[in-house]
């Protein structure tokens, strides 16, 4: 089957962030999000899970270990296992963006 927004199960995050899962099986996941201008993710980090975040438009902001990165339309970050971060819109649009993770991520969350 084609996957697309439309047929996708939408979820909400943080206060107005909204997630479409594309792949969701226990070894992968693949998430399109949308992140209005000024929202951000809580730090955190994950003892099992390596995920890729990969930008679609927009700016963001990505905090790694302590560092700060700037990525754009066509850029993508690799987070291994363990590391903290978390990702910023500080741009004035919606910055869109694809989360894929291995093995899935949401029940290996971990609060900073």
């Amino acid at each position: 089957m084609k996957t697309t927004i439309e047929n996708s199960k939408s979820y909400s995050w943080g206060e107005v962030c909204t997630a479409w899962q594309f792949v969701n099986t226990p070894t992968l996941s693949v998430i399109r999000e949308t992140m209005p201008p000024g929202s951000s993710e809580l730090l955190h980090k994950h003892s099992r899970s390596q995920q890729f975040f990969y930008v679609v438009s927009g700016q963001a902001h990505f905090e790694l270990d302590g560092e700060t990165y700037e990525l754009s339309a066509n850029e993508g970050i690799h987070v291994r296992p363990k590391q903290m971060h978390r990702i910023f819109n500080s741009g004035s649009e919606s910055l869109e963006l694809l989360v894929i993770s291995e093995p899935h991520s949401h029940s290996d969350r971990i609060n900073i």
